[in-house]
C-alpha cells in the first residue's frame, strides 16, 4: 500500500477524508483606497538642474506653515521583493513593489513633515520631473510648480560646477531635463515660475507663489538666511557660496540668441525667451 493510500486509510477509520488542495490565486494590485496616504496634497517643484530651485526651496521653507526639506531623490528609492514568497504576500494584501515604493515615498514625507510642525509641503528635487507621472499616481491630489529658466544659462551654470567637462554632454544633459519639464508642463496643470522673475521681484513672484498654495504672504520668506535650512551640500541640493549669503540676489543676465546653442534654441523659444525663427 503506498503512503497516500495508508494515510488516506487511517483518516477514513477516524471520520476525514484527504482531499486535494489548491493554492488561491493571487489578488491583482489594486488602486490606493482612499485616505491610505498620510501626506495630503503635497506640491513638487518640477525643474531641471542649476534652475534657482534651492533658493525657491528655502524661500518657501522660511514661511511659517510651509516646510520644504531638502532634496529626497524618490527617482532612485526602490523597494524589491527578493523571493516569490515576498510577492505573494504582497499581493494577497493588494500591494506590488509599486504600490510599496508609493506607501515608502508618502511615511518619508509624513516623517520630515510630522518632525518640521508645519503643515504643508513643498518637495524640490530636480530627477522629480522625470517621475512626475508617478508622482501623480502616488498622491493624486499633489500639486506643482513649474520653474523655468533659459536654457542657456542653465547649461553655463552646469558647465561651471560639473566634475565632466565635456560640452556636448553638457548640453544633452541639460535638454533631458528641460524637455521633461516641457513634458509634464503639458501634461498638467500648475504654477509656472521663473528664475529670473523671482530673483528680479522676489516680493511679486513670492506673493503669487502663496495664493496659489493658499497661504498668506509673509515677508520673511525674503530673509531666509536667517532660518534653519538643513546643510547646503551636493546632492542635498545647492552648494554655493550665492546661495549661502542668505539674500536673493539678481540673476545673470541670459545669453543672446546667437549664444544659445543650437540644441537648446527650440526650448528657450517655447519658454519665452528667444524669438521664434518663423518671426525673427
Amino acid at each position: 500500500m503506498s503512503l497516500k493510500a495508508a494515510l488516506s486509510a487511517a483518516l477514513a477509520r477516524r471520520g476525514y477524508e484527504l482531499r486535494r488542495t489548491t493554492a488561491a490565486p493571487a489578488r491583482s494590485p489594486q488602486p490606493a483606497p482612499a485616505g491610505e496616504r498620510l501626506v495630503s496634497a503635497p506640491t513638487f517643484i518640477l525643474c531641471s538642474v542649476r534652475s534657482g530651485s534651492t533658493l525657491l526651496r528655502v524661500l518657501l521653507n522660511s514661511h511659517s506653515r510651509l516646510f520644504a526639506p531638502q532634496e529626497l531623490h524618490f527617482r532612485f528609492i526602490r523597494v524589491r521583493l527578493t523571493r516569490h514568497w515576498s510577492k505573494r504576500s504582497m499581493a494577497e494584501l493588494g500591494l506590488d513593489k509599486e504600490g510599496l515604493e508609493y506607501l515608502l515615498w508618502d511615511r518619508i514625507l509624513h516623517r520630515q513633515l510630522a518632525a518640521s510642525g508645519k503643515p504643508r509641503l513643498v518637495c524640490k528635487t530636480p530627477s522629480d520631473v522625470f517621475i512626475a507621472d508617478r508622482i501623480r499616481a502616488c498622491w493624486p491630489d499633489a500639486r506643482f510648480i513649474f520653474l523655468l529658466r533659459h536654457p542657456a544659462a542653465i547649461a553655463r551654470s552646469r558647465a561651471a560646477v560639473a566634475r565632466d567637462r565635456d560640452p556636448e554632454r553638457n548640453l544633452r544633459v541639460v535638454r533631458r531635463y528641460c524637455e521633461a519639464l516641457e513634458g509634464a508642463r503639458q501634461a498638467y496643470d500648475g504654477l509656472t515660475v521663473r528664475y529670473e522673475d523671482l530673483t528680479a521681484d522676489p516680493v511679486g513672484e513670492t506673493r503669487r507663489i502663496c495664493a496659489f498654495l493658499d497661504v498668506p504672504w509673509e515677508p520673511a520668506m525674503l530673509e531666509y538666511g536667517r532660518g534653519d535650512h538643513g546643510r547646503y551640500k551636493a546632492g542635498l541640493g545647492d552648494w554655493a557660496q550665492k546661495i549661502r549669503s542668505g539674500r536673493v540676489q539678481p540673476a545673470p543676465p541670459p545669453p543672446p540668441l546667437s549664444e544659445t546653442p543650437e540644441p537648446l534654441r527650440e526650448l528657450a523659444e517655447t519658454w519665452g525667451y528667444a524669438p521664434s525663427r518663423t518671426t525673427a
